[in-house]
């Protein structure tokens, strides 16, 4: 079938009827402020239930104190139109990171009712036609979805009687996505919706900000808002951008090594499981391998080769690498030398991903073997969902990942980058209904599992709060079948509050 023939028939099944339009077409950046607003009504079976939805493509304005327009959020809702009145069902506010990253990650992977659609997801199509499939994980049988973009991502733009510096930074940041979320709710007549963030990456950090902003205060926004949620969801965790010490980086690094080796064969499997293989990476870096780097030179040559030689069998480099090494190999030397006897380095993002060995000098994104594989796919099938499938009409690009506009003109605040853990402890804090889910991938060599572990644990937040749940993933813990399926089970539940703090 062809792309227009494909696109031809989703349409017929899937847009009942497009019911509203505004805002001018072209609508060039700066040249009007009248808010870009579209609307279309359809139907699809999510959690294996019939749902019919509008969906909601909308700008809103943030403005300064004297009321001027000073940048444009643009979002993308789905609210359900059949079943029950909806002025209690809960919302989710869903939003990606960077910092200087637009939604799309989570809309067309994951949370999204269409989601693009690879042959194999580890080995993705790296070039067109791409295709785009319904999304039955989709949580939108159990609540409404908001999906937004930070000013500078996606179509969201600074205005002209605005300044980059009032957006691009941590605080900025938070507060004009507390705006956005008080706006919505105030429009949509939702207060008494049960209210969720899920952040994924950086985005993490703005659940973790956000949940404390929305309070209000004289220290916070200046309002008493009082806008309280009933939980955050952390995907890719990444609130503690000090890290956690230098030798407990690697103690944090070593079971998401440990499955990357198991994955690609590098250790000896048989008879064990990967959750069995990365259970003796977890104790024998609690112990062992803790207290070695903490002696550092002084350990005995002895020790010294006895934890090489029992790292090795649990991460696949040569025990006399890692003698070399002092016992300490990083993530990114780990990405590069587990299969460098084959001439292929792992990908960051994600260590099932492998493409040939770059060498020095590489781009960290562009040239990562998960980043520079998946991402073609999803900046193809977002445009083809928001042009094609619902019909919007911005002359605009969408910005995937803005690098050197926003990311690189962050604002982390005086002393820069902290543990934004202890904002979202200060939330929990303040309203003890708070309850926190974190997904990781374990093949995630970016924000690992065990970094996500340490900084909950030593967040402050009551455990009975937190539920963590471990996928055979990576960064993105939605990649691939099996933990899409996952993931969306366990989100289901979290939601209606019936997760348990380990199955």
């Amino acid at each position: 079938m062809t792309l227009h023939r494909f696109l031809a028939a989703v349409l017929v099944g899937l847009c009942i009827a497009c019911t509203e339009t505004a805002g001018a077409a072209a609508n060039p950046e700066g040249a009007e402020h009248t808010p870009y607003r579209h609307t279309v009504e359809r139907a699809g079976r999510f959690g294996g239930e019939a749902v019919r939805y509008r969906a909601i493509v909308a700008e809103t304005f943030l403005e300064d104190e004297s009321g001027k327009p000073t940048a444009s959020i643009v979002s993308i809702s789905y609210v359900r139109t059949d079943g029950r009145r909806n002025a209690e069902r809960p919302v989710i506010f869903v939003f990606n990171g960077g910092p200087g990253s637009a939604s799309l990650w989570m809309h067309m992977g994951f949370a999204g009712p269409r989601r693009v659609d690879f042959g194999d997801d580890i080995r993705p199509e790296t070039a067109p036609p791409f295709r785009l499939a319904d999304s039955e994980e989709s949580l939108l049988d159990v609540a409404d979805l908001v999906f937004f973009d930070p000013p500078g991502t996606g179509f969201s733009r600074i205005l002209p009687d605005g300044k980059p510096e009032q957006y691009y930074g941590v605080q900025q940041d938070a507060r004009a996505t507390v705006d956005f979320i008080r706006s919505w709710i105030r429009e949509h007549g939702r207060w008494n919706s049960p209210r969720f963030l899920m952040g994924e990456s950086y985005g993490t950090i703005r659940a973790a900000v956000v949940a404390k902003l929305l309070a209000g205060g004289p220290f916070g926004t200046g309002r008493m808002d009082g806008i309280t949620l009933n939980g955050v969801i952390l995907l890719g965790q990444a609130m503690d951008m000090r890290g956690a010490g230098r030798d407990l980086r690697y103690v944090n690094s070593l079971p998401s090594l440990a499955a990357t080796a198991w994955y690609h064969g590098r250790v000896d499997r048989e008879g064990t499981s990967l959750t069995a293989h990365v259970e003796a990476a977890r104790r024998f870096a609690a112990r062992e391998y803790r207290d070695a780097l903490f002696a550092g030179w002084d350990l005995d040559e002895a020790a010294r080769r006895r934890v090489a030689d029992r790292l090795s069998a649990l991460i696949g480099i040569p025990a006399p690498e890692l003698v070399e090494r002092n016992l300490r190999m990083s993530n990114g030397e780990f990405a590069e030398r587990l299969l460098a006897s084959a001439g292929q380095e792992v990908g960051m993002y994600d260590s099932r991903f492998v493409l040939p060995l770059a060498g020095d000098g590489d781009d960290p994104v562009a040239d990562d073997p998960a980043m520079g594989q998946y991402v073609p796919g999803y900046v193809a099938a977002v445009n083809l969902y928001l042009r094609g499938e619902l019909g919007v009409q911005l002359d605009r690009d969408y910005d995937a990942i803005e690098f050197r506009r926003v990311n690189a003109r962050w604002d982390y605040g005086q002393g820069g980058p902290g543990n934004y853990a202890e904002d979202l402890a200060v939330a929990a804090r303040r309203n003890p209904a708070l309850r926190v889910f974190v997904g990781t991938g374990w093949y995630d060599l970016v924000t690992t599992v065990g970094s996500a572990e340490y900084t909950l644990a030593h967040s402050g937040i009551e455990r009975e709060r937190v539920r963590f749940r471990h996928y055979e993933s990576g960064h993105m813990p939605y990649l691939g079948p099996d933990s899409r399926r996952a993931l969306a089970h366990d989100l289901r539940r979290f939601v209606r509050g019936e997760l348990p703090p380990a199955d």
